[in-house]
């Protein structure tokens, strides 16, 4: 039988279920990786599984998120993970050494391997052949211990690329494109899958920066093919043992196909507030700039940043225009200032941020009050920036660049044509900042280090037979998980204290639900389609978890936050019809009777609104094992059960 690369992996990684799409599936886990606005929690919950050491073929902890130390906090959590690393078998990454992602695809990513992490861009990797999934803490804590991670049988999307990109467009334009046909919710439940000649003509930092943004079509992951181009890569990287090669069979049956023709691309933009609001720069014309960033996961390569520095050599950034640069990892940024691109960049006026996620998440380079901020970053949600009124728009490297100088939107083609950019034949390995951990015999003796901003996560109990409750808050489609629990500088350094981090929980929509929910005991959410697209943080779900939501019914959910949900221990469920969503309002009293016999049946529920008189019917999509994680009061308690 033809099969697809994500079949290929996931056949040779199954350990339980069958390959039928929509059916659950737990595959074996060769690799994890978390970062710092994560870690700290995924491993609280390592630790509570009782394993002495990782069992993994590799696993990394990142520092990334969480590196301004205006407090103990960060600096505490940092303290914490390190110790921990090296007590359990983990490879720690400083602060400093880079983001993730850009750290990963660089130093470990390997074709044909299985990688989930703490964080939903974790599919950059797949730019080397990796399937990579995002998934929140305690699904990798539980992969750490050797445990699989189970996911639904994805369907496998085509993306047929053809022709070559002209100048000055870029793989930016490219996902942008993908998000314009698919929307943030069209990769739900596949897999996208590149493939075809125009494969070729791009580089592995272009494929990743392509399979990093799928992760806003809500795709489980994104993938291309391990070729000769990955090969080069990674020979360069001084890691070429790890390739091999990969790609889909002659004949292998896709769920969905589709066709983009490179040739015809053209600069695009990510308009606010969605990756997908996408529109072409000149549709967009000459929007006066308050702020340029280029960098983050998605656009941080030192094939990013000599275009860059080639397009600000000479030049000035406009007076009106505040640029910031951040090299992706210690590699990028050491070999920019060996290059003299880094020289050209501090000339023009930009300013040189560490290499961190830094304004992407919010943390620092808020633009001013009512500001239009260029970004080429991965999300433009509300509020993301740290300034709740700013306008974010996503665009490439070359677009952010040629409008630092101008001042206003502009369209790169009019630089002329586009210098040749070779990667590399071999790029500076200096693994200096990853710290490998003790061996067996010496981790008895490492100590962990706790501060005191690190709590203990809240743990449910198993579920109730019925929930009765009001519908504390109600809100509508496309809620985010920063929507829920926001990020920047003000709060994430609380990602290790839940009751403290509570107080934040979905201020964007209403300040007051957190000491509502408090007040009340115990509630119900309702949201409309795709709630809690965004991120793989898990405290999405334990912050509602420690405030006593019992369960949240929404018209659709995004994947991996529904997974955290269930996780957690928080019933997730669906309005059999959509319709329905209107027939509850904020305020209402509900209740859902014979929930535990329901569960264990898999038969729909009926929620009664008990303001209304009206009943409405549910549906709990739950799998055999997510009900018994459910019944058990969440993935930690089913997870010691089962040991």
């Amino acid at each position: 039988m033809a099969l697809t690369i994500t079949e290929k992996i996931l056949s040779s990684h199954l350990v339980d279920g069958k390959m039928v799409k929509g059916e659950e599936i737990g595959i074996r886990i060769d690799q994890t990786l978390t970062q710092d606005a994560t870690g700290t929690m995924a491993y609280l919950e390592f630790e509570a599984m009782g394993i002495d050491r990782v069992r993994t073929e590799l696993s990394v902890a990142y520092i990334d998120h969480n590196t301004l130390q205006s407090g103990f906090e960060n600096a505490d959590d940092h303290r914490f993970i390190g110790s921990i690393a090296k007590k359990h078998g983990i490879y720690f990454s400083r602060a400093g050494n880079g983001i993730c992602h850009q750290v990963h695809l660089e130093r470990f990513g390997a074709p044909g391997k299985t990688l989930i992490g703490s964080d939903s861009h974790t599919p950059t990797s797949g730019g080397v052949g990796m399937l990579a999934i995002g998934a929140g803490g305690l699904d990798v804590a539980v992969a750490m211990g050797g445990g699989a991670y189970y996911i639904t049988m994805p369907k496998v999307v085509q993306i047929n690329l053809t022709g070559k990109l002209r100048d000055w467009v870029s793989a930016k334009d490219i996902i942008l494109e993908v998000l314009r046909r698919l929307t943030v919710k069209g990769g739900v439940g596949k897999v996208i899958e590149y493939v075809g000649e125009g494969v070729k003509t791009l580089t592995v930092p272009e494929r990743a920066t392509i399979t990093n943004m799928g992760a806003e079509l809500g795709a489980t992951t994104s993938i291309f093919p391990s070729d000769e181009v990955t090969k080069e890569f990674l020979t360069a990287q001084g890691r070429g043992e790890s390739w091999v090669e990969l790609s889909a069979d002659e004949g292998a049956v896709y769920d969905e196909y589709h066709e983009i023709d490179l040739s015809t691309l053209v600069p695009m933009v990510a308009c606010p507030h969605s990756p997908d609001n996408v529109k072409t720069v000149e549709e967009v014309g000459e929007l006066k700039v308050d702020q340029v960033c280029i960098g983050s996961c998605t656009n941080s390569s030192l094939q990013d940043l000599m275009k860059v520095a080639y397009i600000l050599k000479g030049k000035k950034v406009h007076p009106d225009v505040s640029l910031t640069v951040t090299p992706g990892s210690k590699q990028v940024f050491n070999m920019l200032a060996k290059n003299g691109g880094l020289s050209d960049l501090i000339d023009s006026g930009a300013r040189i941020l560490e290499s961190a996620c830094g304004p992407c998440i919010g943390m620092g380079q808020s633009p001013n009050s009512g500001g239009i901020s260029l970004r080429t970053f991965n999300r433009n949600f509300v509020g993301r920036s740290g300034t709740a009124d700013a306008q974010v728009y996503l665009l490439s490297p070359e677009v952010a660049a040629i409008s630092a100088i101008t001042g206003k939107l502009t369209d790169p083609r009019t630089l002329g044509d586009m210098p040749k950019y070779e990667m590399p034949e071999e790029f500076d390995i200096n693994d200096n900042m990853i710290e490998p951990p003790a061996s067996i015999e010496e981790s008895d003796k490492v100590e962990i280090l706790r501060g005191p901003n690190i709590k203990e996560f809240p743990v449910a109990d198993p579920i109730a037979e019925e929930i009765k409750a009001s519908c504390l808050l109600k809100v509508g489609d496309n809620i985010t998980t920063d929507h829920i629990m926001p990020a920047g500088a003000k709060i994430l350094p609380y990602r290790s204290n839940i009751p403290y981090l509570s107080k934040f929980s979905f201020e964007v929509c209403d300040d007051t639900f957190p000491q509502r929910a408090l007040d009340a005991g115990q509630g119900i959410i309702v949201g409309g389609s795709n709630y809690g697209q965004g991120s793989s943080r898990e405290h999405a779900a334990l912050v509602p978890l420690y405030l006593g939501i019992k369960a949240v019914v929404t018209v659709s959910f995004a994947r991996i936050h529904r997974s955290n949900l269930i996780n957690a221990g928080i019933l997730p469920l669906n309005f059999e019809n959509a319709e329905d969503y209107d027939k509850i309002s904020q305020g209402d009293e509900l209740l859902i009777p014979n929930v535990r016999q329901c569960i264990k049946s898999g038969e729909k529920m009926c929620l009664k609104n008990l303001t209304t008189g009206e009943e409405i019917p549910l549906v709990a999509e739950l799998s055999a094992r997510a009900r018994d994680i459910i019944l058990a009061g969440g993935l930690l308690n089913f997870t010691k059960e089962q040991q």
